[in-house]
């Protein structure tokens, strides 16, 4: 088995269902081996979607109606599915971007391009669950089971809330790539890892090495 997994297991057993307690974390130390524990989280959602050619996206924009459109439009809500990072990406080593619709597609929403501004809800957390940064209170990376978009009980951006406008290129190559992906109105979680991230040096209260997840709306194009 994979050192990192080994390292991870608790997050592995986490995504398919079984919690670690606070307390196992503190007692680990909550940031020791916080580079193989991360990597570990993103080997763990390689795993679950196994290989699957249907559920990966090769990472260029797609236009129109080609196989990676319709590939796209075949997820269903909840399902995890990649989308491979080609501004970070290698021949050597190829990385993907893993994501999850919360909301259902919406066709008839703009999708930006590579030299437009979006708008967007977002709201950003560690593999710990803990948050660093976003303006509405969203899912979180220990989130499980259902996501949703609307209803009783569902996490949304309220009246008091404001969302963020930025450059498609202005940010992290994780969120480059898949904005470029997204319709408006539409709603996906997003987990990013170190590389397509911070890198190795980190950000601000960002440790080096960390994952990025993201729960994030995409409101407006400009």
């Amino acid at each position: 088995m994979n050192k990192r997994l080994l390292v991870f297991l608790p997050f592995l057993l986490l995504l398919t269902g079984v919690f670690t307690s606070c307390e196992e974390v503190e007692e680990v130390g909550r940031y020791d081996n916080w580079r193989e524990r991360n990597e570990a989280y993103i080997d763990s959602l390689n795993l679950i979607i196994g290989g699957r050619a249907d559920r990966i996206i090769e990472g260029a924009k797609y236009e129109g109606d080609n196989g990676d459109s319709v590939k796209l439009s075949k997820i269903p809500v909840g399902e995890l599915f990649a989308i491979k990072d080609n501004y970070k990406s290698t021949t050597e080593n190829s990385l993907y971007i893993y994501c999850k619709k919360i909301s259902p597609d919406n066709p008839d929403g703009e999708r930006p391009l590579y030299t437009q501004s979006v708008t967007t809800y977002y709201y950003g957390t560690i593999i710990l669950g803990d948050r660093f940064d976003g303006n509405f209170v969203g899912y979180s990376a220990i989130d499980r089971g259902v996501l949703l978009s609307e209803g009783e009980g569902a996490k949304v951006p309220t009246d008091f809330d404001s969302p963020s406008s930025f450059s498609v290129t202005g940010v992290v190559s994780g969120w480059t790539t898949v904005l470029q992906y997204m319709h408006t109105k539409e709603r996906w979680i997003l987990y990013i890892p170190y590389q397509c991230g911070y890198g190795e040096s980190g950000y601000g209260s960002i440790l080096g090495y960390s994952t990025l997840t993201f729960d994030m709306q995409l409101e407006a194009v400009k």
